[in-house]
Formats: structure tokens, sequence, C-alpha cells
């Protein structure tokens, strides 16, 4: 649940409480209790009726009326019935701090409950905890002021307190997220995001690039594409000088990360264009794998076609393409003129090029 959803959820059970403030200064106490309390079973029957749920914050804050309301009446003292807010927000701390600061988190388990199969990643567990300390402490505070106030303040000044200056905070909180929000937004937009993937390909994070080139712990997909001519030569690509990874060694045809937010085939069409500056129209998947270096984990997916057209490379990323013949492969791997990765990969290409290509 994000913080718009739990506002949501939390703002309207303050309404009866709202409602018997303005009741009390028209009609007085016992009048206001039976108005608060009228609105409150009015609100649940619309909720009930509207979101087929029980609004249970708003339940808790009508019967916490009712028996902080009847106490007041009863030793002719508000003092209980001006605590009645205090007491709402001390649970709510209380659920918040169980939440923060053990490992029972009752927010977190309450989200996946709204949210049915939706995933959280560590990234995303780290911004909602964040955002839950902030609402204990806005809650903390605001509690501490409704007890100061109701025991050494005028009533108008509770009632304030109480109310509009609990939305004054969250206003103020919200603005702030917003502002911050934008700021992570236009600072981020230049960075260059992937997604971080299990050993199935289902996203469960996201990293910067330079976190992924630098962590072998996280796994993001890669595409690879072989270019087949005519006569049985394999487009190989060097890599440009100015490559953070093996640069001016020579490697698949087209290489590259796919993107977060993209899907395999649309990263392979992508890279294409940007490598070697072809519209990619049919293109055959033989083999998907883990690639592990000492800097980085790779989940490749490996795609080959046949093209006997003219490639036009991109002179940014790559030093110089030809195409090879398959003993000239073979007869230089291993000097260190090939990237491992593609060495590694050539022994399953070579066995799908003899069972589905050589042999036809």
């Amino acid at each position: 649940m994000n913080k718009k959803e739990l506002l949501k959820k939390l703002l309207p059970g303050f309404l009866p409480l709202f409602v018997f403030i303005v009741a009390d200064e028209v009609w007085g106490t016992l009048v206001g209790l039976i108005v608060a309390i009228s609105f409150g079973v009015v609100q649940l029957i619309i909720t009930f009726i509207k979101e087929k749920r029980l609004d249970k914050f708003t339940l808790l804050d009508t019967l916490l009326i009712v028996v902080m309301g009847g106490v007041s009446i009863a030793f002719d003292n508000d003092i209980f019935f001006k605590l009645k807010p205090a007491l709402i927000e001390v649970i709510l701390c209380l659920i918040l701090a169980i939440s923060i600061f053990t490992p029972a988190n009752l927010m977190f388990a309450m989200s996946k409950r709204y949210m049915g199969e939706m995933q959280f990643n560590k990234e995303q567990e780290k911004l909602m905890k964040r955002s839950l300390l902030i609402m204990f402490l806005i809650f903390s505070l605001h509690t501490l002021l409704v007890v100061y106030s109701a025991f050494y303040m005028s009533k108008e000044s509770w009632a304030f307190i109480s109310g509009g200056l609990f939305y004054i905070l969250f206003g103020v909180y919200a603005l702030i997220e917003i502002i911050r929000a934008k700021f992570i937004k236009s600072k981020n937009s230049s960075v260059e995001w992937l997604p971080i993937v299990d050993e199935k390909g289902q996203v469960i994070g996201r990293a910067t690039r330079n976190e992924a080139h630098s962590n072998n712990k996280l796994l993001h997909p890669v595409v690879h594409l072989h270019v087949i001519n005519n006569q049985s030569q394999i487009y190989l690509q060097k890599r440009a000088s100015n490559k953070d990874l093996l640069p001016g060694f020579w490697d698949t045809s087209v290489g590259g990360h796919v993107s977060l937010n993209e899907t395999i085939e649309q990263a392979l069409k992508r890279e294409v264009k940007e490598e070697i500056g072809i519209d990619l129209k049919n293109a055959n998947t033989f083999a998907q794998y883990l690639w592990k270096s000492e800097i980085e984990s790779e989940l490749v997916f490996s795609f080959i076609t046949i093209y006997n057209n003219d490639l036009f490379p991109d002179k940014s990323e790559i030093d110089e393409g030809r195409f090879w013949s398959i003993k000239e492969i073979k007869r230089n791997i291993g000097k260190g003129i090939f990237t491992p990765n593609f060495e590694h990969e050539f022994k399953m290409l070579e066995k799908y090029l003899n069972k589905n290509i050589f042999k036809k």
C-alpha cells in the first residue's frame, strides 16, 4: 500500500471526530455525540455498499467516540473525550513501530494483501520503511500535541490541533515527497537503469549500469545476435577501444543490455538497429544461459539470423566488423582475440549450426 492509498483509508476515519467538534459547538456535547455517532454509522453503511468492505478505522473511531464521550458525560469532564484522538494515534504508532523496528512488518503484510501477488524488491521495501518511519514521527508528534492541548490549552486550540493540524502536517509531508520525487526523477533521467532478474528471467529489482557492472550478484539480462551469411560465415564485431569491458576484443555480431521495462524482443531489435544499422525481421533463439565473471553476472538470450545484405556498424560502438569462417574462428580460439563470453557461446553456436543450418 503506498502513501496515497494509506491516507485514503485512514483520513475518512477521522470524519466522525470532526463532525462532533462542529456539532458540539452548536448543540452541546450530548447532541454532538448523537450526531457524530449517527454520521459514523451512515459512513460505514455507505462504504460497505460502495466498496463491499467494513471500514475498520471508521468503526474504531466511532466506537471510541461512544466510549470516550460516554465517560466524559458520566464524569462531567471532557478531558476523556479530548484524549480520544491521541488514543487512536497511539494504536497507529504501535502498528507502525512494530512494522519499522521488528521483523513483523504489519504494514508490509497489509500492502501485500491489498495488492495481491505484486512482488516488492529490496529497494521498494527500503523506500516503504522510510515512509513508515516518517509517518510514525508525524503521528507521534501529533499525539503529543493532542495530549498537551487537551490538558493545557483552550477547547478551540484542541479542536484545531486534533483536526486541522493533522491534515496540515500530512499535506506538508505530501508536498515535500512530491518535490523530492521530481528531483530524484530529474537526477536519474540520464542514468541507465537495468532490470535485475532471477535465473528464470523474472524481474526482481533494478540497478544502474555501473552497479550491475561492479557486482556479480546482480544478475541482469542481455541479448546476443549472430549474423550468418550464405557462405556459412559469422559476422563479428571488434569492440570499441572506449568500452568499459574488454575493449579491442572480437565479439558477437550484436550484444547489449535489456533496458528497464523493455522486453527481450524489443531490446534485440533496438540493439541490432543501433550496432549494425538494420531492421531485424527474423531471428531464432538457440541458447539461454548464465554468464558470470568476477565483476558481473548476465542472463544471456542468444539469437541467430541469416543475412546477406550490407551491414552498417556504429563506429562509436564498433572499431570494425567482418565475416569470419568457422575454421578461422576455431584457429584463433584461446589466443586472446575473442571475448571469453564469445568463446563460451561459440561452442553452443557451432552445435546449433551443424544441427540446424549446415546439415540442410
